[in-house]
């Protein structure tokens, strides 16, 4: 953030538009994505998150020192790794129980980014018509919200260690598989990294999310887009 900042210099708008995009994905969309985890393995019998302090939306709880500057200086940062124990799930194989908390995560972002798109349609169909331009700037901050937690979504999703998807890939993989690969977890981790840096994986992640925000955008369409008394 502070490099696109640094280069919006002069730019009051797209400065804005940058410190609520991070505060967005610091304050919000991480914070609610961990507790997520935590909340899911202690419905299944898992009270390790609870005992951790991860069970609860205080986003410094949540925060990674290196994601964070990570994400503060190129764009690229994660939060501090829930603590789920599947030996102390009681409900469910350890197998099922790592899919499921692993699918929480994502799940609740795409949630919160459902709630985020109704909000805006709501706010442009009952205020539009009295103040445009202004309404149009809280429109656009609530679809952006949305658009970052859809984007976390869908990469957390990807089956690659150590993201979610690869805790929901075990649920389709022999064990052995499984630990083989979580054995290289950290350097695939790395060259994901470096994957992401370079561009690559822009292409196929953007039509993810936009096929995403337009499934949002039509199950939210019973709020029509047109303001209220025009």
């Amino acid at each position: 953030m502070l490099l696109n900042i640094m280069n919006s210099l002069g730019d009051q708008r797209s400065i804005i538009i940058t410190v609520f995009a991070y505060a967005v994905i610091l304050l919000i969309a991480i914070p609610i994505h961990e507790c997520a985890h935590c909340f899911a393995a202690y419905l299944l019998g898992d009270d390790t998150g609870l005992y951790s302090g991860r069970i609860t939306l205080n986003p410094i709880r949540h925060w990674d020192l290196w994601g964070t500057i990570g994400m503060l200086t190129v764009g690229l940062g994660w939060g501090k790794p829930a603590p789920v124990n599947p030996v102390r799930a009681r409900k469910v194989s350890a197998r099922t129980f790592m899919a499921l908390t692993a699918a929480a995560g994502p799940l609740s972002n795409v949630i919160l980014s459902y709630i985020f798109v109704l909000i805006g349609k709501l706010v442009w169909f009952f205020f539009g018509a009295s103040n445009p331009d202004v309404v149009a700037y809280v429109y656009y901050a609530f679809d952006m919200a949305a658009s970052i937690n859809v984007s976390l979504a869908v990469f957390n999703l990807l089956p690659i260690p150590p993201l979610d998807g690869s805790r929901i890939m075990l649920v389709f993989l022999k064990e052995r598989t499984y630990f083989k690969l979580m054995q290289y977890e950290q350097y695939i981790m790395i060259a994901v990294l470096a994957i992401c840096w370079t561009g690559v994986l822009d292409a196929p992640l953007n039509f993810l999310d936009n096929a995403v925000m337009s499934f949002l955008d039509f199950t939210t369409s019973y709020v029509p887009l047109v303001p209220l008394g025009v």
